[in-house]
């Protein structure tokens, strides 16, 4: 399972950061039609899937009104989103796994290799790298919403398979079977989440220095600026000294 780490500090802030933007709200719309037309309904109570976009977009303070014509446009609609993954290499052989919605795949696949072109990396082969991550629920809680002990109790009862402090926050870690147990249990002890959703976590990581983290840091955010790109994950991880910089660098 994951531990401590700075990195996950850093994307912590970053998202944050990007959440005050309203950058991600383009990619939120996409995720809702793609949840309404895989799950076949609308209505959140008739469909798990989209009542995890539907966390992430209260998350993102997203209006209610874009909310409702997503949806909308969802049911009545016929324009569909494919999903597609990319697995790549950064700098130092560092694992990265990108995954999009896109309504044009001949469009997005050159668009994702020329980013990784750019910035020093390579697109590798379908199940080059996706072997060292585990698909796991994640919530982030930060500490000023509950202690550790009362949010241990929780959260292991309800089926969690681990909590780590990561400084600012608590980071819970659940078995995807799992994850809606802990979710309704969170808001049921009216415990706020900063993050609520499945990512892919990587069973161990590599710690890389300064110079080559920027140049990894770069490489996720000309991804991530991409319309079509929905997640990023990576393997790496960055000490604490090159972890202060990195986060002097999001202010």
């Amino acid at each position: 399972m994951a531990g401590h780490s700075h990195w996950s500090n850093i994307q912590h802030k970053k998202a944050n950061k990007d959440k005050k933007k309203g950058k991600i709200l383009s990619k939120l719309i996409k995720q809702l039609y793609t949840a309404v037309k895989e799950g076949g309904s609308g209505k959140p109570d008739e469909n798990p899937r989209l009542r995890l976009v539907l966390e992430k977009c209260r998350l993102a303070n997203m209006p209610k009104d874009n909310i409702k014509r997503a949806i909308e446009k969802a049911v009545g609609g016929s324009v569909g989103y494919e999903n597609q993954t990319y697995e790549g290499y950064a700098q130092d052989g560092v694992a990265v796994v990108v995954e999009c919605l896109t309504d044009n795949g001949q469009r997005t696949g050159p668009e994702i290799r020329y980013i990784f072109d750019r910035a020093g990396g390579k697109v590798g082969k379908q199940g080059s790298v996706m072997h060292i991550f585990q698909r796991k629920g994640v919530f982030q809680v930060e500490k000023d919403k509950a202690d550790e002990e009362t949010l241990m109790d929780v959260v292991i009862d309800a089926g969690a398979e681990d909590v780590v402090d990561q400084d600012t926050f608590f980071e819970i870690y659940t078995d995807p079977a799992a994850f809606l147990a802990v979710g309704e249990a969170l808001e049921k002890a009216g415990i706020e989440t900063q993050v609520s959703e499945l990512q892919l976590i990587p069973d161990n990581r590599i710690e890389v220095g300064l110079e080559t983290a920027q140049k990894i840091s770069k490489l996720i955010d000309l991804l991530e600026e991409n319309d079509d790109v929905q997640n990023v994950y990576t393997n790496f991880d960055v000490s604490e000294e090159a972890a202060a910089a990195l986060a002097a660098e999001v202010d």
